[in-house]
């Protein structure tokens, strides 16, 4: 079937997107995506998993990705990294009146003097200093980069709260939402009640932002991502199904990973780039389940959750979530979600 983007649009009243965390983790909802679709609390979760279940995480942590400054010409700009490239280069979205020129150089935050190397694609070619670890430089200088469709600046809540309570490994410019949920006392009580966990990391882009400008989805051309599946994680999975067992996947991200991993039919271990998009029709080769927060209308992370579930099931799914005040996108509630076969 031919995918248009107006298959994956839905209407959502903006009082539905949460501008802020929850004052616990925990106090989220959670849509148990049925049939029937079950209404429950995020804290319930256990209730749904059972002893040997294999819970896959996305252990990367946000950098301050995000920075202010000015031109050689005096011109205001705002930067946001897409990746590190090595220690003290990047790739970034610059937003300015106009483009800053090969070979010319920005000053950051008021300390950072930056050379702009080039373009690559969409993206400028930036050198820092060299005097320190670029993770370290941002970390220092840069401000914590919260999604567009949240209306304000980061406070010293989102410090905390817009990192996962297991974040170890820097390098992405938003937060695998769906692990927000998740703090140290429910991860003991599913760790208690023999629910096993595993890791990957996929260093999620600015680019999972970019609006999607094709009409017929053939065209598209997802944005690319850095990713790493640990060999302990393959023998994990391998180990649950052949008990029986289901995977578990925490997030699109943690999804995306695997898959990018097992394309070419056996999952396997290591580091690579993953420019997979997923439409209703893609076959599934690792997941079973899915914890998910609610997705922008239009969004490739809602075409690979219609094609994880079901076209149909999202919609219903979506609907009873706007009928019944589910907050959505990075600080909302979550969904639970099985795989429909292809």
């Amino acid at each position: 079937m031919a995918w248009t983007l107006d298959d994956f649009d839905y209407p959502l009243p903006q009082e539905l997107i949460a501008q802020t965390p929850l004052a616990r983790r925990t106090d989220s909802r959670l849509l148990q995506v049925g049939p029937p679709l079950t209404d429950l609390q995020f804290s319930d979760l256990p209730s749904l998993l059972g002893p040997g279940d294999l819970l896959i995480f996305n252990d990367t942590r946000v950098i301050h990705a995000r920075l202010f400054g000015t031109k050689a010409t005096g011109g205001q700009i705002e930067v946001m990294i897409e990746r590190a490239v090595g220690s003290h280069e990047a790739l970034a979205q610059i937003r300015a009146s106009k483009s800053p020129k090969p070979g010319s150089r920005l000053l950051l935050e008021g300390a950072l003097e930056v050379d702009v190397l080039g373009r690559a694609g969409e993206f400028f070619h930036l050198r820092f200093p060299a005097d320190e670890d670029l993770v370290v430089l941002l970390e220092r200088h840069g401000r914590l980069p919260l999604p567009p469709y949240i209306e304000r600046a980061a406070g010293d809540t989102d410090e905390s709260r817009y990192q996962t309570v297991f974040a170890r490994n820097p390098g992405s410019v938003a937060a695998p939402t769906a692990g927000l949920h998740f703090d140290d006392a429910l991860l003991a009580n599913l760790a208690g009640r023999g629910v096993n966990s595993a890791f990957v990391t996929l260093n999620v882009g600015a680019g999972t932002f970019q609006p999607v400008r094709v009409h017929d989805l053939s065209e598209h051309r997802m944005h690319t991502e850095a990713y790493f599946v640990p060999q302990a994680t393959v023998d994990a999975i391998a180990a649950a199904k052949a008990a029986g067992h289901r995977v578990v996947c925490v997030g699109t991200t943690s999804m995306r990973a695997l898959e990018s991993a097992a394309h070419d039919g056996a999952l396997k271990a290591g580091e690579a780039e993953s420019d997979l998009f997923i439409l209703p029709g893609y076959r599934f080769q690792v997941a079973d389940a899915l914890i998910t927060n609610f997705h922008l209308p239009k969004s490739t992370l809602l075409m690979l959750v219609s094609a994880f579930a079901g076209m149909d099931t999202i919609r219903r799914a979506y609907a009873h979530a706007i009928e019944r005040r589910y907050r959505f996108f990075s600080y909302g509630d979550a969904m639970f979600l099985t795989r429909t076969p292809a």
